[in-house]
Protein backbone atom coordinates (compact mmCIF):
# COMPACT_ATOMS: atom_id res chain seq x y z
CA UNK A 1 0.00 0.00 0.00
CA UNK A 2 1.21 3.33 -1.00
CA UNK A 3 2.31 5.53 2.37
CA UNK A 4 1.03 8.93 2.57
CA UNK A 5 3.85 11.79 1.96
CA UNK A 6 3.72 13.63 4.98
CA UNK A 7 3.57 17.47 4.50
CA UNK A 8 2.89 19.04 7.77
CA UNK A 9 3.28 22.30 8.86
CA UNK A 10 3.39 24.60 12.18
CA UNK A 11 0.56 25.35 14.11
CA UNK A 12 0.53 28.52 15.68
CA UNK A 13 -0.79 29.66 19.25
CA UNK A 14 -4.29 30.10 18.51
CA UNK A 15 -5.15 26.67 18.09
CA UNK A 16 -2.82 25.47 20.63
CA UNK A 17 -5.33 27.46 23.21
CA UNK A 18 -7.66 25.60 21.93
CA UNK A 19 -6.00 22.23 22.20
CA UNK A 20 -5.24 22.61 25.81
CA UNK A 21 -8.75 24.26 26.62
CA UNK A 22 -10.87 21.66 24.52
CA UNK A 23 -8.91 18.99 26.88
CA UNK A 24 -9.38 20.33 30.57
CA UNK A 25 -12.45 22.39 29.95
CA UNK A 26 -14.59 20.65 27.73
CA UNK A 27 -17.91 22.71 27.05
CA UNK A 28 -20.37 23.75 24.82
CA UNK A 29 -19.63 24.67 21.09
CA UNK A 30 -22.28 26.24 19.71
CA UNK A 31 -21.10 29.44 19.32
CA UNK A 32 -18.13 31.74 20.28
CA UNK A 33 -18.39 33.65 23.21
CA UNK A 34 -16.06 36.80 22.82
CA UNK A 35 -13.58 35.42 25.39
CA UNK A 36 -13.51 32.05 23.68
CA UNK A 37 -10.17 30.56 22.94
CA UNK A 38 -10.25 30.93 18.88
CA UNK A 39 -11.97 34.56 19.67
CA UNK A 40 -9.07 35.23 21.96
CA UNK A 41 -6.41 33.16 19.71
CA UNK A 42 -7.67 35.19 16.46
CA UNK A 43 -7.06 38.55 18.03
CA UNK A 44 -3.55 37.67 19.46
CA UNK A 45 -2.08 36.04 16.40
CA UNK A 46 -3.55 37.82 13.09
CA UNK A 47 -5.88 39.49 11.55
CA UNK A 48 -9.14 39.85 13.87
CA UNK A 49 -10.86 39.72 10.63
CA UNK A 50 -9.18 36.28 9.13
CA UNK A 51 -12.28 34.30 11.50
CA UNK A 52 -15.23 36.41 10.76
CA UNK A 53 -16.84 34.46 14.67
CA UNK A 54 -13.74 35.94 16.08
CA UNK A 55 -13.84 40.09 14.75
CA UNK A 56 -18.10 39.98 15.05
CA UNK A 57 -19.73 41.62 18.48
CA UNK A 58 -22.28 39.78 20.37
CA UNK A 59 -24.56 40.83 18.17
CA UNK A 60 -23.32 39.79 14.88
CA UNK A 61 -21.75 36.79 16.18
CA UNK A 62 -25.61 35.36 17.39
CA UNK A 63 -26.77 35.88 13.73
CA UNK A 64 -23.71 34.19 12.16
CA UNK A 65 -24.85 31.31 14.20
CA UNK A 66 -28.35 31.92 13.31
CA UNK A 67 -27.52 31.25 9.79
CA UNK A 68 -25.35 28.29 10.77
CA UNK A 69 -28.24 26.63 12.24
CA UNK A 70 -30.40 27.17 9.69
CA UNK A 71 -28.41 25.38 7.23
CA UNK A 72 -28.51 22.06 6.25
CA UNK A 73 -26.44 19.50 8.21
CA UNK A 74 -24.02 18.96 5.89
CA UNK A 75 -20.91 17.01 7.20
CA UNK A 76 -21.65 17.52 10.72
CA UNK A 77 -24.86 14.62 9.90
CA UNK A 78 -23.41 11.57 11.36
CA UNK A 79 -23.03 9.37 8.35
CA UNK A 80 -21.50 12.23 6.78
CA UNK A 81 -19.29 12.53 9.77
CA UNK A 82 -17.57 9.18 8.87
CA UNK A 83 -17.33 10.15 5.14
CA UNK A 84 -15.62 13.12 6.74
CA UNK A 85 -13.34 10.52 8.86
CA UNK A 86 -12.47 8.17 5.84
CA UNK A 87 -11.17 11.06 3.24
CA UNK A 88 -9.03 12.61 6.07
CA UNK A 89 -7.54 8.83 6.97
CA UNK A 90 -7.11 8.27 3.01
CA UNK A 91 -4.71 11.67 2.62
CA UNK A 92 -3.35 10.69 6.51
CA UNK A 93 -2.69 7.43 6.43
CA UNK A 94 -3.64 6.19 2.89
CA UNK A 95 -6.62 4.16 4.70
CA UNK A 96 -10.41 4.20 5.07
CA UNK A 97 -9.70 2.83 8.38
CA UNK A 98 -9.58 5.84 10.28
CA UNK A 99 -9.97 3.72 13.93
CA UNK A 100 -6.43 2.18 12.99
CA UNK A 101 -4.61 5.92 13.14
CA UNK A 102 -4.69 6.89 16.61
CA UNK A 103 -1.59 4.90 17.30
CA UNK A 104 0.44 5.53 13.90
CA UNK A 105 3.62 7.28 13.97
CA UNK A 106 6.35 8.42 11.49
CA UNK A 107 8.81 10.96 10.67
CA UNK A 108 8.72 11.62 6.68
CA UNK A 109 11.95 13.28 6.48
CA UNK A 110 9.94 16.79 5.98
CA UNK A 111 11.53 18.79 9.08
CA UNK A 112 8.92 18.54 11.90
CA UNK A 113 9.44 15.33 13.43
CA UNK A 114 7.14 12.85 14.45
CA UNK A 115 3.87 12.88 12.58
CA UNK A 116 1.50 10.83 15.03
CA UNK A 117 -2.22 9.84 15.28
CA UNK A 118 -5.67 11.08 13.43
CA UNK A 119 -4.70 14.84 12.64
CA UNK A 120 -0.79 14.14 12.77
CA UNK A 121 0.53 16.11 15.63
CA UNK A 122 4.31 16.59 15.21
CA UNK A 123 6.82 16.47 17.58
CA UNK A 124 8.44 19.85 15.74
CA UNK A 125 5.41 22.17 15.29
CA UNK A 126 4.74 22.51 18.78
CA UNK A 127 1.06 20.64 18.68
CA UNK A 128 2.45 17.38 20.03
CA UNK A 129 3.71 19.26 22.94
CA UNK A 130 0.83 20.80 23.87
CA UNK A 131 -1.17 17.73 23.44
CA UNK A 132 0.69 15.37 25.22
CA UNK A 133 1.64 18.18 28.18
CA UNK A 134 -2.43 18.50 28.28
CA UNK A 135 -3.07 14.74 28.37
CA UNK A 136 -0.36 14.25 31.37
CA UNK A 137 -2.45 16.90 33.37
CA UNK A 138 -4.99 14.66 33.68
CA UNK A 139 -3.58 11.39 33.00
CA UNK A 140 -0.32 11.85 34.90
CA UNK A 141 0.62 8.11 34.70
CA UNK A 142 0.44 7.94 30.55
CA UNK A 143 3.82 6.40 28.59
CA UNK A 144 4.17 9.39 27.06
CA UNK A 145 4.61 11.69 30.29
CA UNK A 146 8.67 10.63 30.51
CA UNK A 147 8.93 12.20 27.16
CA UNK A 148 7.69 15.50 27.99
CA UNK A 149 11.12 16.86 29.04
CA UNK A 150 12.61 15.84 25.66
CA UNK A 151 9.36 16.71 23.36
CA UNK A 152 10.39 20.57 24.88
CA UNK A 153 14.01 20.28 23.91
CA UNK A 154 12.89 19.06 20.24
CA UNK A 155 10.17 21.64 19.56
CA UNK A 156 10.94 23.47 16.79
CA UNK A 157 12.99 20.91 14.89
CA UNK A 158 13.05 17.96 13.14
CA UNK A 159 15.57 16.52 16.04
CA UNK A 160 14.27 13.07 17.80
CA UNK A 161 16.76 13.60 20.72
CA UNK A 162 15.58 12.31 23.23
CA UNK A 163 12.98 10.77 21.98
CA UNK A 164 14.76 7.50 20.43
CA UNK A 165 14.66 4.54 20.62
CA UNK A 166 11.52 4.52 23.19
CA UNK A 167 8.98 7.45 21.95
CA UNK A 168 7.21 5.47 18.82
CA UNK A 169 6.55 2.43 21.06
CA UNK A 170 5.39 4.76 24.07
CA UNK A 171 3.16 6.73 21.73
CA UNK A 172 1.48 3.28 20.44
CA UNK A 173 1.09 1.93 23.99
CA UNK A 174 -0.40 5.23 24.87
CA UNK A 175 -2.88 4.79 21.88
CA UNK A 176 -4.24 1.66 23.63
CA UNK A 177 -6.04 4.06 26.10
CA UNK A 178 -9.64 4.55 25.15
CA UNK A 179 -8.82 7.97 27.10
CA UNK A 180 -6.11 8.84 24.56
CA UNK A 181 -8.11 7.92 21.74
CA UNK A 182 -10.70 10.11 22.78
CA UNK A 183 -8.38 13.04 23.44
CA UNK A 184 -7.52 12.76 19.99
CA UNK A 185 -10.78 12.49 18.86
CA UNK A 186 -11.81 15.95 20.73
CA UNK A 187 -8.89 17.32 19.34
CA UNK A 188 -9.78 16.56 15.41
CA UNK A 189 -13.64 17.67 16.22
CA UNK A 190 -13.19 20.74 18.53
CA UNK A 191 -10.08 22.48 16.84
CA UNK A 192 -10.77 21.84 13.44
CA UNK A 193 -13.70 19.90 12.51
CA UNK A 194 -16.56 21.89 14.26
CA UNK A 195 -14.71 25.33 12.89
CA UNK A 196 -14.51 24.39 9.38
CA UNK A 197 -17.76 23.45 9.10
CA UNK A 198 -19.49 26.12 10.90
CA UNK A 199 -16.77 28.70 9.09
CA UNK A 200 -18.14 26.57 5.67
CA UNK A 201 -21.98 27.03 6.32
CA UNK A 202 -21.62 30.25 6.89
CA UNK A 203 -20.02 31.04 3.51
CA UNK A 204 -22.46 29.22 1.74
CA UNK A 205 -20.87 25.75 1.21
CA UNK A 206 -22.44 22.24 0.98
CA UNK A 207 -20.60 18.74 2.19
CA UNK A 208 -17.66 19.15 -0.17
CA UNK A 209 -16.71 22.81 0.64
CA UNK A 210 -17.19 22.02 4.23
CA UNK A 211 -14.50 19.63 4.04
CA UNK A 212 -12.00 21.48 2.06
CA UNK A 213 -12.10 23.73 4.96
CA UNK A 214 -11.41 20.93 7.05
CA UNK A 215 -8.96 19.32 4.97
CA UNK A 216 -7.33 22.34 4.71
CA UNK A 217 -7.26 23.32 8.48
CA UNK A 218 -5.86 19.84 9.36
CA UNK A 219 -3.33 20.37 7.04
CA UNK A 220 -1.76 23.88 6.96
CA UNK A 221 -3.31 24.72 10.49
CA UNK A 222 -5.46 27.01 11.44
CA UNK A 223 -4.05 29.83 11.74
CA UNK A 224 -3.92 33.63 10.50
CA UNK A 225 -0.85 33.84 8.24
CA UNK A 226 -0.62 34.19 4.60
CA UNK A 227 -0.09 29.69 4.38
CA UNK A 228 -2.37 29.15 7.06
CA UNK A 229 -6.21 28.24 6.72
CA UNK A 230 -7.65 31.66 7.58
CA UNK A 231 -4.56 33.33 5.11
CA UNK A 232 -5.54 30.94 2.36
CA UNK A 233 -9.08 31.87 2.95
CA UNK A 234 -8.76 35.27 2.83
CA UNK A 235 -6.49 34.71 0.05
CA UNK A 236 -9.38 33.26 -2.34
CA UNK A 237 -11.86 35.83 -0.82
CA UNK A 238 -10.45 38.22 -2.91
CA UNK A 239 -10.44 36.36 -6.38
CA UNK A 240 -14.10 34.77 -5.90
CA UNK A 241 -17.17 35.77 -3.52
CA UNK A 242 -18.70 32.67 -1.34
CA UNK A 243 -22.44 31.63 -2.25
CA UNK A 244 -23.25 33.91 0.99
CA UNK A 245 -21.49 37.07 -1.02
CA UNK A 246 -23.79 36.18 -4.27
CA UNK A 247 -21.15 34.02 -6.42
CA UNK A 248 -20.82 30.04 -7.98
CA UNK A 249 -20.06 27.15 -5.54
CA UNK A 250 -17.97 25.79 -7.82
CA UNK A 251 -16.10 28.83 -9.30
CA UNK A 252 -15.19 30.19 -5.19
CA UNK A 253 -14.43 26.26 -4.54
CA UNK A 254 -11.72 26.37 -7.47
CA UNK A 255 -10.15 29.44 -6.37
CA UNK A 256 -9.87 28.05 -2.58
CA UNK A 257 -7.94 24.58 -3.95
CA UNK A 258 -5.55 26.48 -6.52
CA UNK A 259 -4.40 28.78 -3.54
CA UNK A 260 -4.33 25.98 -0.89
CA UNK A 261 -2.50 24.15 -3.61
CA UNK A 262 -0.14 27.10 -4.39
CA UNK A 263 0.77 27.03 -0.53
CA UNK A 264 1.86 23.30 -0.58
CA UNK A 265 3.69 23.95 -3.67
CA UNK A 266 5.28 26.85 -1.76
CA UNK A 267 6.12 24.97 1.05
CA UNK A 268 10.73 24.98 1.94
CA UNK A 269 11.49 21.56 2.83
CA UNK A 270 8.45 19.50 2.74
CA UNK A 271 7.14 17.22 0.56
CA UNK A 272 4.78 18.56 -2.01
CA UNK A 273 2.19 16.01 -3.38
CA UNK A 274 -0.71 17.35 -3.81
CA UNK A 275 -2.74 14.52 -4.15
CA UNK A 276 -5.27 15.19 -1.37
CA UNK A 277 -6.72 17.91 -4.00
CA UNK A 278 -5.49 17.02 -7.12
CA UNK A 279 -6.97 13.40 -7.40
CA UNK A 280 -9.49 13.73 -4.59
CA UNK A 281 -10.87 17.51 -4.00
CA UNK A 282 -10.72 18.48 -7.16
CA UNK A 283 -12.18 15.38 -8.97
CA UNK A 284 -15.37 16.10 -6.75
CA UNK A 285 -15.89 19.52 -7.68
CA UNK A 286 -15.32 18.53 -11.27
CA UNK A 287 -17.72 15.47 -10.73
CA UNK A 288 -20.01 18.40 -9.20
CA UNK A 289 -19.76 15.90 -6.05
CA UNK A 290 -20.93 19.15 -3.62
CA UNK A 291 -22.96 17.06 -1.84
CA UNK A 292 -20.60 14.54 -1.10
CA UNK A 293 -23.00 12.02 -0.96
CA UNK A 294 -21.62 8.25 -1.57
CA UNK A 295 -20.93 6.18 -3.39
CA UNK A 296 -17.52 8.50 -4.12
CA UNK A 297 -14.40 7.24 -5.78
CA UNK A 298 -11.16 8.92 -5.90
CA UNK A 299 -7.65 8.46 -5.75
CA UNK A 300 -4.79 9.22 -2.81
CA UNK A 301 -0.84 8.92 -3.98
CA UNK A 302 -2.13 6.25 -7.11
CA UNK A 303 -4.37 3.80 -4.69
CA UNK A 304 -8.05 3.98 -5.25
CA UNK A 305 -10.12 4.40 -2.34
CA UNK A 306 -13.80 4.21 -2.80
CA UNK A 307 -16.91 4.86 -0.28
CA UNK A 308 -19.94 2.77 -1.40
CA UNK A 309 -23.56 4.33 -1.23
Amino acid sequence: MPVKPVTRFALIAAPLVIAVSLLLNPGDDSGLPTDSPEAVGAKATGPVNADPFAAADDEERAEMNRTVERAPAGLAAPEMREVAWQLLASAEGSTLDWRTQYGTIEDSGDGTGYAAGLVGFCSGTHDMLVFVEAFTKDHPDNPLARYLPALREVDGTGSHEGLDPGFTAAWKKAAEDPAFRKAQEEVRDKQFFEPAVRLAKLDGLGALGQYIYFDTMVLQGPGHEADSFYGIRQAALAEADTVAEGGDESAYLDIFLDTARSVMKSKKNQQHDTSRIDTAQRVFLEDGELDLEPPLTWKMYGETFRIPS
